[in-house]
């Protein structure tokens, strides 16, 4: 119905604007602001760069078929949201990881902190992160794409890999099952350091005599442990997708997982956090400053 896809366009149109004004604006802010040049804000650049990238390589596409009634895309296309879609996750998750090492640095080691999360350490976790995720988007597009294809109809709303599989005549490739296998053990490998980071975290936490002290040191946390709350129940919602019998459903829960977190993420980060709530004001008033200088001048 074209209603429909009318409406499914502003769907997508709001929630793409809402993600990328909240992660420029965030992006904005710790590179103007020079109170936020600081690991933690870096790393929260990154995971705004990251996210902002994962949304951006789906939902114009989405957008542009149920504007113009066109639900095709090329194979180079598709090898590239794929590719990118891969890449941007992989390496949100390593930054979430590199996070968690710089909370429990930060609470934990606190008299080491400069020392170990200095901006040379952390260019190269984050350099490092990326390297890994542009090899593992590598391996996991060409595994996909080596296989046969029966179908040319992807029930999805962007070339999802799940999807792709189905439409396989021979099912997971030998290379695709190896990479799967080091997906997951690298994902449960990260998922474990964060939970041990955190444990060790709060374990240091209950210790402070003051609750004034516990609550300024949680209050660093609780914005990180909401997103990676976040990322377990998208990754939830991905097993739980295996077992719904509708298409409808399947797509709904792949808009879940993959756009919420990255449309939710400036928020989590900004509404708790005093520094960056700041910083918008701050910047709020230099746009409004520059603007007015604008009118007396014009």
């Amino acid at each position: 119905m074209r209603e429909l896809q009318i409406l499914s366009f502003f769907v997508f149109l709001s929630f793409y604007l809402t993600a990328s004004i909240g992660h420029l604006l965030i992006i904005t802010v710790v590179a103007v602001d020079s109170h936020l040049h600081t690991p933690m804000y870096y790393l929260l650049f990154n995971l705004a760069m990251s996210d902002i990238g994962s949304i951006s390589v789906m939902v114009p596409k989405a957008m542009a078929m149920s504007l113009k009634n066109d639900r095709s895309i090329t194979y180079a296309g598709c090898v590239a949201q794929v590719f990118f879609f891969v890449f941007f996750s992989a390496s949100g998750y390593s930054v979430l990881t590199i996070m968690a090492h710089d909370r429990y640095v930060a609470i934990c080691h606190p008299l080491h902190y400069e020392r170990i999360m200095h901006k040379g350490a952390c260019l190269q976790m984050v350099a490092i992160g990326l390297i890994a995720s542009l090899i593992y988007a590598t391996l996991h597009t060409c595994g996909t794409f080596g296989n046969t294809f029966c179908s040319n109809i992807v029930n999805q709303f962007f070339c999802e890999i799940p999807q792709l599989i189905k439409l396989s005549c021979s099912g997971f490739s030998i290379m695709e099952t190896g990479v799967l296998i080091l997906s997951f053990s690298i994902a449960l490998g990260c998922l474990i350091f964060i939970i041990r980071s955190y444990v060790q975290i709060f374990v240091v936490v209950l210790r402070i005599p003051s609750s004034q002290g516990q609550k300024k040191a949680l209050s660093t946390c609780v914005p990180h442990l909401t997103v990676v709350i976040m990322l377990i129940a998208s990754g939830v919602l991905v097993h739980a997708r295996f077992t719904a019998d509708s298409s409808n459903l399947d797509i709904v829960l792949s808009m879940v997982y993959t756009i919420i977190p990255p449309m939710s993420n400036p928020f989590i980060y900004s509404v708790r956090n005093k520094e960056v709530k700041t910083a918008l004001r701050n910047l709020l008033h230099v746009a409004i400053s520059y603007k007015n200088i604008l009118k007396v001048v014009l």
